[in-house]
């Protein structure tokens, strides 16, 4: 009797663990062609006004004339700002939390604010830097201050990523270090920054995404939904050959650009708009390329 009953209970289990999957699997495959129903939709609306003109060109009234010129060139600025800024941080301040800070109130309060940041609309981030960056730092309607702004919103990102990466490297990677004689910081340079480092990368990845796909920050802050001129070049011909004033020049972005286009009621506009989505997708995936490049190289370096 007790034999029918676990053999009753064992196929009710095998039967939910089928079920489970088979739902698991639908809803991923659900996901997956919506999204390439999507993909192909704005390829076959888009690709064809994808030339030479269109990325050269600025915007204009007329959609045939419309370009992405000063929208591409500002995300690109916004997005290694962003990153030059959010990535040293993160990494520190999540270095500082799990390697050197005591456990005790004031951590765990810390690490609760960090946790519940990471879930703030990202709307609260613009509304901080239009107060901070924008009125009591002035920096107008800078990339400074947009790039400052998407590196608060990427922050808990990036240390709750940084955290969790080196958490995951062996306590004996540090204990073979100091009995070697190496100090603290040795240690956390040489070894434990170095194996942690392809899942920081992978935190990274995520952070840079948001960013790029980020519009209400930007829009708040004040960026401009037409701009017919770049920021100053960065590299100059004269000593030191770098130049930062482009950094307090007026931009916009890629987002804000298609956010513009879309609201527009020409079927031209709209075409643009989704040719300059196939840009932008392709700004992300050159970005995240070559962040899983140098996680690839970390992965290969590091040797348990």
């Amino acid at each position: 009797m007790q034999n029918r009953q676990a053999m009753r209970t064992r196929k009710w289990n095998q039967w939910r663990d089928r079920l489970f999957s088979l739902l698991g699997l639908s809803v991923t495959t659900l996901g997956v062609v919506v999204l390439l129903a999507l993909l192909v939709d704005v390829f076959m609306d888009g690709f064809a006004r994808l030339d030479f003109d269109f990325l050269t060109h600025f915007p204009s009234r007329r959609p045939e004339r419309a370009g992405i010129y000063a929208a591409w060139v500002g995300t690109l600025w916004i997005a290694v700002l962003t990153a030059a800024m959010a990535f040293p941080i993160g990494v520190a301040a999540a270095t500082y939390l799990e390697e050197y800070a005591r456990k005790n109130w004031l951590t765990d309060l810390i690490e609760i604010n960090i946790a519940n940041l990471a879930g703030v609309p990202s709307i609260i981030y613009g509304l901080l830097g239009l107060g901070i960056f924008v009125r009591w730092m002035d920096l107008e309607r800078s990339i400074l201050a947009g790039g400052m702004t998407l590196a608060l919103l990427v922050l808990p990102i990036v240390i709750l990523s940084s955290r969790e990466s080196l958490r995951t490297v062996p306590s004996s990677i540090r204990e073979a270090s100091y009995a070697l004689g190496a100090s603290k910081w040795q240690t956390i340079r040489n070894q434990v920054l170095p194996a942690a480092m392809p899942g920081i990368l992978t935190g990274a990845i995520l952070a840079i995404s948001r960013a790029l796909g980020e519009t209400a920050p930007l829009i708040t802050i004040g960026a401009l939904t037409y701009v017919a001129f770049l920021p100053k070049n960065p590299i100059g011909s004269e000593f030191p050959f770098f130049n930062l004033d482009g950094l307090m020049d007026p931009f916009s972005v890629l987002p804000i650009q298609i956010f513009n286009w879309v609201s527009r009621p020409q079927k031209g506009f709209a075409i643009n708009a989704a040719a300059a989505i196939i840009v932008l997708l392709f700004i992300t995936f050159v970005m995240n390329g070559i962040a899983v490049y140098l996680r690839h190289r970390s992965q290969k370096k590091v040797r348990w």
